[in-house]
């Protein structure tokens, strides 16, 4: 028997209005010139200057290069395409999963028209990640891991990968997590699920944070940074860490235990990528509300931009197989 059938009533909280989730504050900056107070000067220095940039003579107006036969335009190298992003995530028999994952990348490349942007699977999902390589060809691609913390899968699965597409020159970008966008995915899928927006917690409120699990103790450290992010969101509101499978305690356990310390308003974050069987499990262990996986946010779309930027600002492309094999080996 499941503990959703031993707490049959799921308790919803009281929603309030609230600013969105995750608002964009660009910045901007104004700048002015002031001109010389003798404008006759500015004229005649200008009129040494012809259209292209050129000085000119002083008499003729000639430009020099016309004098002389040089070419004075602009040299511009001719524009590269930029490396493709190829998001790679876990996969799952839930066909909810794939159609989430397309509807993320849709939102990706809405915010970065004419990036190439791909899909491959780990397993279980086609495509599979080396068809997905294979069919880029040669050229440069950007691996970014839809992935929410280290483990096994990001230190081993992708370098490999990378290893298998030799005609390649790859990066491979660090996982989604922790991150405080992912914070504000995690944060937003609260408030659609019946959590006060930005308003106080009723009293005795909880949050169980349900996450995949893993046996990489990193992947547990990543989890736990992540948490405590998500409590500073909700205003300090307790938010423990729990797994579905692999590591301890598990979401039935966890909500259990904080019932046991008088907090019997227990929400349950879902730490997924997608929908699946993992985050189905989750959803039914949680006694009050339980928020969708994190899926095609909008915070989610930034964040793989932003996880794509930082890989090609900061490491050097992975040319063949021998560096690819050496940055496993330094991983294993």
């Amino acid at each position: 028997m499941t503990d959703q059938a031993q707490n049959p009533s799921r308790e919803p909280f009281p929603r309030d209005g609230g600013r969105p989730a995750c608002p964009d504050s660009p910045d901007s900056a104004a700048s002015t010139t002031h001109l010389g107070s003798r404008p006759t000067d500015q004229a005649a220095r200008l009129s040494l200057v012809a259209p292209n940039g050129s000085r000119t003579g002083p008499r003729t107006g000639t430009s020099t290069a016309a004098r002389t036969g040089t070419r004075t335009g602009p040299r511009t190298a001719p524009r590269t395409a930029p490396p493709a992003l190829v998001a790679v995530a876990h996969g799952s028999r839930d066909p909810r999963a794939l159609r989430t994952t397309q509807e993320l990348l849709s939102l990706v490349r809405e915010l970065r028209p004419g990036l190439d942007v791909r899909l491959g699977h780990i397993e279980l999902s086609a495509p599979l990640l080396p068809d997905t390589l294979a069919g880029l060809g040669r050229g440069d691609a950007v691996l970014v891991p839809l992935l929410l913390g280290r483990g096994h899968h990001v230190k081993h699965d992708l370098p490999l990968a990378a290893a298998g597409a030799p005609l390649l020159r790859t990066r491979i970008a660090a996982p989604l997590g922790p991150h405080p966008l992912l914070v504000e995915a995690l944060y937003g899928r609260l408030v659609e699920a019946g959590w006060p927006a930005d308003g106080p917690a009723p009293g005795g409120a909880a949050v169980v944070l349900a996450a995949a699990g893993s046996r990489d103790p990193e992947s547990a450290v990543d989890t736990r940074r992540t948490a405590r992010m998500l409590s500073e969101r909700l205003g300090g509101v307790p938010v423990v860490p729990a797994y579905a499978s692999a590591a301890t305690p598990t979401v039935p356990v966890a909500v259990r235990a904080l019932a046991a310390r008088g907090h019997h308003r227990v929400a349950v974050a879902s730490y997924f990528a997608a929908p699946g069987r993992f985050a189905t499990a989750s959803a039914d262990a949680a006694p009050g509300i339980a928020a969708a996986p994190l899926g095609a946010h909008p915070a989610m779309a930034r964040l793989l931009l932003h996880r794509y930027d930082s890989a090609l600002a900061a490491a050097p492309p992975v040319p063949d197989t021998l560096a690819a094999g050496a940055a496993l080996a330094a991983l294993a």
